[in-house]
């Protein structure tokens, strides 16, 4: 895969939102993004930690703010939208990548409850985060990201909401059935879907990307990927040309199956 900071590609004058970017990938995310040349917005829960974030971002030469997001909080997607707005004007690139994993203490980690024991508290937070906020903070935003010439959406997804990965005794998540954070990512597969097919012929491209399973406090220390390589995937489709892909569902240049 190419090595996009050192693609020439450049995202200046471009305007990025990450969602969930005070840790994890979404720290990666954000500085590639700035390296590229994007003013990040880095949403988080926490101010304070959105804060330091976009601060080191500054510090090494871009361009960054800082934005109180909780995905799941109406009036925080409200405000978001206005502070966007307001001091752009415009929203070129949307990484929906804040997300949870209640089912198991990390993604290394079979769930200690099978599907038909799953706690009704688990699926209702995981759809909450997983799913609901990305759809809810995706239509908010629409009419800004239709103000760009290039709009990208990039749904940070899992190979393990694959349906087909799912039902495959040899597919390495077969075995996990983590139900909660499974069914949520299978939805917001299909949310992409939806939404891309229902935006085809314009210039808006919106793909689901699986990261890998990257060394993070979800991921845990079994994970094999580096959070740096796990941010490649989404800085992939987040940069796409005119003749990209959109309502697709890719780890780096694969194509994965719903």
């Amino acid at each position: 895969m190419a090595d996009y900071e050192a693609s020439n590609r450049s995202l200046s004058g471009k305007v990025a939102l990450v969602t969930g970017a005070a840790r994890g990938i979404g720290v990666e995310i954000s500085r590639k993004l700035a390296a590229l040349g994007a003013h990040v917005i880095v949403g988080a829960r926490d101010l304070k930690k959105a804060q330091v974030v976009a601060a080191g971002l500054r510090a090494h030469g871009g361009e960054a703010s800082a934005l109180k997001l909780d995905v799941t909080r109406e009036e925080d997607r409200k405000a978001a939208y206005e502070a966007i707005a307001a001091a752009h004007g415009k929203l070129d690139i949307l990484i929906n990548n804040a997300g949870i994993l209640l089912d198991s203490p990390d993604g290394g980690t079979p769930a200690p409850r099978q599907p038909s024991q799953t706690l009704p508290s688990v699926l209702g937070e995981t759809f909450e985060v997983n799913f609901f906020a990305p759809i809810f903070l995706t239509q908010l935003l629409l009419p800004l990201l239709q103000r760009s010439d290039a709009p990208r959406v990039v749904n940070v997804s899992s190979i393990r909401g694959s349906l087909a990965h799912l039902s495959d005794p040899a597919s390495p998540v077969y075995p996990v059935r983590a139900l909660g954070y499974d069914t949520s990512k299978a939805a917001l597969n299909a949310f992409t879907i939806l939404i891309a097919e229902e935006l085809r012929g314009t210039p808006i491209k919106i793909n689901a990307i699986h990261p890998g399973w990257v060394k993070t406090e979800m991921g845990g220390g079994q994970a094999p990927v580096s959070i740096e390589e796990g941010a490649r995937t989404a800085i992939r489709y987040a940069t796409l040309g005119e003749d990209g892909p959109t309502g697709g569902f890719f780890f780096l240049d694969e194509r994965l199956p719903w």
